[in-house]
């Protein structure tokens, strides 16, 4: 083949989809979320080893089932504080009052042509009833794990860190005590 036949051939080559040469991409609009949640502990006041925390586990696209905090939404005129109560209630049946906060995480992710910056501020919360439930339509499972379990069952980096943060301010609280 001579050197102006594999021009030509190069040139009849279909551009790639996606490449360079077909220009810049269109920018996604960023969006902010700001959700609140929360550790939900049942036997805060009891033997370190009764403990036991309120995780949700959901579906992820690949059918693994992923244990997580339960978290959602700030609605108009709820404080961060409020939207944790309510949605650990909504998630696991479990009704709690906040004890203390454990600080932020936030991440971004793309879904439906636009990119998410979210901000989720979580919560450790004493469980004052209810009972547990999977009957939220986000949730596949709901489970009681022991707080020294939290480390092997929660899927998330953050989350499990927030975890540590939780146990040490429950041993700030029961050092307290005495």
């Amino acid at each position: 083949m001579s050197q102006a036949d594999r021009a030509n051939s190069r040139r009849r080559q279909p551009r790639r989809r996606g490449s360079a040469a077909d220009g810049p991409r269109p920018r996604l609009r960023t969006v902010r979320e700001t959700s609140a949640g929360g550790l939900v502990v049942d036997g805060l006041d009891g033997p370190a080893d009764k403990r036991s925390a309120a995780l949700i586990g959901r579906t992820d696209r690949r059918g693994r089932l992923l244990w997580s905090l339960p978290k959602g939404h700030i609605e108009e005129g709820e404080t961060a504080e409020q939207t944790a109560i309510r949605e650990v209630a909504e998630e696991t049946g479990i009704n709690g009052l906040v004890v203390a906060e454990l600080g932020s995480i936030d991440y971004w992710f793309v879904t439906e042509g636009r990119r998410v910056h979210k901000t989720v501020h979580h919560f450790l919360l004493r469980s004052v009833g209810g009972e547990l439930s999977d009957a939220d339509v986000e949730v596949t499972q709901v489970a009681w794990v022991p707080l020294t379990e939290l480390n092997s069952r929660l899927a998330y980096a953050d989350e499990r860190r927030l975890a540590e943060v939780a146990n040490r301010l429950i041993d700030r609280m029961e050092t307290g005590k005495r």
